[in-house]
């Protein structure tokens, strides 16, 4: 019997990218039937021909309802494979799913007598494995249905996993309940009663001195797409009004650092915290609760309601980060805000920035008073922001351009910091030594003493730029007193520029430094933050050296978790969770794509990987208490700008942010995937870019613009429908008046899915441009359809006056 999962793959697959939807070339329409009936199932199927005539590749497994048997043909282009049906029948849609060696060109055609044959659609798709559905809608019964293939995906025969032929379409099932609300509260009551309706006088109270700015933060949210005024005041009697209240005593006991209440009546919605940072959580959970809409940057027709709610709210872990590798590629200042932006939503509370690495510097660094190697420290961005990655050792291209130059000024920096505290976010800065330095020893002279690796070149002062992705091979020396004098400065000047109390040193993959070395420079670099006032972070590799006692953070990646442990136990340390297989989104998420990484999970690392685990269990023998949070890591090797990084973060890392906030016990992957097809419109509506994950049953929903026109003008009446992984040519729009009249319309977007490019479709628009010829009121109804899908439907109004 097949999986959960790949039952939920096969329901869904329909309406995400790699599924191709195809309208029919011939017309014609059957009535549905109650309950759909594959046809196939009970047909009988023959092929041209059979890959190296073996018996488990025969035409029979076509039909036969398991998607783990295929047929596959002979390696020539024109092979075919065909159904007949039990009996002559009409045919509503037909899908096909090709696990490998898809079709890049064929024809389906269908038949009332096994000779003559009618071609219904031509398909032509580069993207496999994948799932076709393909309108038929037979005018007369056929009694057999063929795919005639054109050109295959490579050398290889064709592979078709199920053919099935389906006599209607079923009926739209209604959508699991769900408010879609992601991290899942602690405690959520849906009383029943009448909604909230935001209003044009509606106010924005805020009580307690913490209220500010997380009011001013949600009137920000709000205002574009309401166009409303939402005053942020500190005393209103209006009948509709949005309050946050902060002080003592207001959040769930024993979570005033960032626990809440939110409570939503017919007249007010009242948000109670403890501390700002309580407060703005409640307002990003509001957010959510309010249509997607809400997230447009233009006025949108919504009715602007929150459905009456009792939520008790606090985080499972205290630290819920998000680390962006801008060392290898850059990130200007305006992507980084971005990339807050897309997570701060989701309760994300930490930036880790890896500002340096073998391949680039990116943060300035000033010169100081007193500095007795005479290290110009301006070379470090002088010199190492200007590299980035490159090639691979074997010349290849490192991802779909070079990676980016440039680095943060100190204001730059500062900036960030500040956008990051408005939402909620604290940065954790990272400079990586005693290894991933060679961007250092690059720039600086001073640095590549006789212990440092690699070695500069014959007459020169520093080591060559390596725009590779090899680790390991650079290291700082253990004996040099530049090297400590240098790392001190850096530390010391980042300290004074960051706010929060974490400083990260890396200390991975050092393989050239001698474990001595190694264990002496980390140690110096250990004391040297805590002489700062912060506490110190590292990957795992450093757990064994000695760790500032009850004020040191091990970062695990990979590798040995008894280590981490044995850190926990002996030094008080705490433990941050970014597991590769967990939590690495340059991996690989889906095998249709074409890049990414597979070692961490030997193949792609999908979204319920990084969903299903268990931080509290994660770090044998150590207490739950010990875990201070989790981590998603974007790292740059090659990854290239936002939307990229937008494309393999989202949406896995919502699902480290759920693994981070909820409690273990109330998680489960199929609940999370239905709350997250309804954040799949959210996101299309802000703008993110992100992979419409196969097993996600995305939701389509669909908003109308009235318009007023003249007679005799266009009405301009227009629908936005949000359709995760769907493409315009797939989407067949229909438009009934109250005048009788019936447009067919095109569906359009800005930018289709694409796998191969990293980008999700954008919104679709449909618009009507017909004109009326009386004054008056009419109502338009869209419909909006795919092959095989029950359509979703919204009606909007044309007043029409005299000219």
């Amino acid at each position: 019997m097949p999986s959960p999962r790949r039952r939920r793959l096969a329901a869904y697959l329909a309406v995400v990218l790699g599924t191709t939807i195809v309208a029919p070339l011939t017309g014609g329409t059957a009535p549905a039937a109650a309950a759909p009936v594959n046809l196939a199932r009970t047909g009988t199927a023959t092929a041209s021909s059979v890959e190296l005539d073996r018996a488990d590749f025969v035409a029979a497994h076509v039909n036969d309802g398991n998607r783990n048997s295929r047929w596959s043909s002979k390696y020539q282009d024109n092979s075919w494979v065909q159904v007949q049906l039990a009996s002559a029948a009409r045919v509503d849609h037909v899908t096909i799913s090709w696990p490998n060696a898809c079709a890049r060109d064929f024809v389906l055609q269908t038949s009332a007598n096994g000779t003559t044959w009618t071609d219904v659609a031509r398909v032509q798709r580069d993207t496999c494995p994948r799932t076709d559905v393909i309108d038929v809608k037979s005018a007369q019964p056929v009694t057999h249905v063929r795919m005639q293939g054109r050109q295959r995906w490579s050398t290889y025969g064709y592979s078709i996993s199920e053919f099935e032929i389906w006599d209607s379409v079923a009926p739209a099932p209604a959508p699991a309940p769900s408010l879609g609300l992601i991290p899942k509260p602690v405690s959520l009551s849906e009383n029943g009663g009448t909604p909230f309706t935001l209003a044009p006088g509606s106010p924005i109270v805020a009580l307690g001195a913490g209220a500010s700015a997380p009011a001013n933060h949600l009137a920000d949210i709000l205002r574009p797409s309401t166009g409303y005024a939402l005053p942020v005041v500190a005393q209103s009697s209006a009948a509709s009004q949005i309050v946050l209240d902060v002080g003592p005593g207001k959040a769930p006991a024993g979570q005033a650092a960032e626990g809440y209440r939110l409570t939503s009546t017919s007249s007010r919605v009242t948000i109670s915290a403890d501390t700002a940072a309580g407060a703005l959580h409640g307002v990003q959970t509001l957010r959510q609760l309010f249509p997607q809409w809400v997230e447009s940057d233009t006025v949108a027709a919504a009715v602007w309601q929150v459905p009456a709610v009792t939520i008790t709210d606090y985080p499972r872990f205290a630290y819920r980060g998000m680390m962006l590798d801008v060392a290898r590629s850059f990130y200007p200042m305006n992507e980084v805000k971005a990339y807050i932006d897309a997570a701060a939503q989701y309760k994300i509370n930490r930036l880790h920035l890896h500002l340096t690495d073998d391949q680039g510097w990116r943060i300035v660094m000033d010169n100081p008073a007193s500095n007795p190697a005479g290290i110009d420290y301006s070379l470090l961005t002088q010199v190492s922001g200007r590299t980035a990655m490159t090639y691979s050792p074997s010349g290849q291209l490192m991802g779909t351009e070079l990676g980016v130059t440039g680095f943060y000024t100190k204001a730059d920096y500062a900036e960030i910091v500040r956008y990051a505290g408005v939402n909620g976010m604290t940065v954790v800065p990272e400079i990586d030594v005693p290894g991933h330095t060679n961007a250092a020893l690059h720039a600086i002279p001073q640095l590549n003493t006789a212990g440092a690796q690699p070695k500069p070149a014959p007459g020169q002062q520093t080591v060559p730029h390596n725009g590779t992705g090899d680790v390991g091979y650079s290291s700082l020396d253990a004996d040099s007193p530049a090297t400590y004098e240098f790392v001190r400065q850096v530390l010391t000047q980042i300290a004074a520029m960051t706010p929060g109390p974490y400083l990260h040193i890396g200390g991975d993959e050092a393989h050239v430094t001698s474990h001595a070395d190694y264990t002496t420079m980390v140690n110096n670099f250990n004391a040297t933050v805590a002489s700062l006032g912060k506490t110190v972070v590292g990957w795992n590799e450093y757990a064994g050296t000695t760790l500032p006692q009850n004020n040191a953070v091990v970062q695990y990646w990979n590798g040995d978790r008894t280590a981490v442990a044995t850190a926990v136990n002996n030094r008080g340390a705490k433990v941050l969770l970014s597991p590769a297989p967990h939590t690495y989104v340059p991996q690989k998420q889906d095998p249709r794509q074409p890049q990414g990484g597979t070692w961490a999970c030997g193949g792609p690392c999908g979204l319920d990987r990084h969903y299903d685990w268990d931080p509290g269990t994660f770090i044998p023998n150590i207490a739950e208490s010990s875990v201070l949070g989790v981590e998603s890591a974007l790292w740059g090797e090659w990854i290239r700008r936002l939307g990229q990084a937008q494309y393999y973060s989202y949406p896995r890392l919502i699902a480290t942010a759920e693994v981070g906030w909820t409690p273990q016990a109330q998680r489960d992957y199929a609940d999370f995937t239905t709350r997250l097809s309804v954040a799949g419109g959210r996101l299309t509506v802000q703008g993110i870019n992100f992979f419409p994950t196969a097993d996600v049953p995305w939701r389509r929903q669909v908003i109308a613009k009235p318009a007023t026109v003249t007679v005799g003008a266009q009405a301009g009446a227009t629908w936005t429908v949000t359709a995760p992984g769907a493409a315009s040519a797939d989407l067949i729009a229909t438009v009934t008046w109250s005048d009788g009249r019936v447009e067919s319309l095109p569906v359009t977007a800005t930018r289709e899915a694409n796998i191969t490019a990293m980008q999700i479709n954008s919104a679709f628009t449909v618009v009507s441009r017909r004109t009326f010829a009386a004054a008056g009121t009419y109502t338009g109804t869209l419909s909006v359809r795919s092959a095989g899908q029950a359509p979703i439907t919204r009606a909007l109004t044309v007043t029409v006056r005299a000219t």
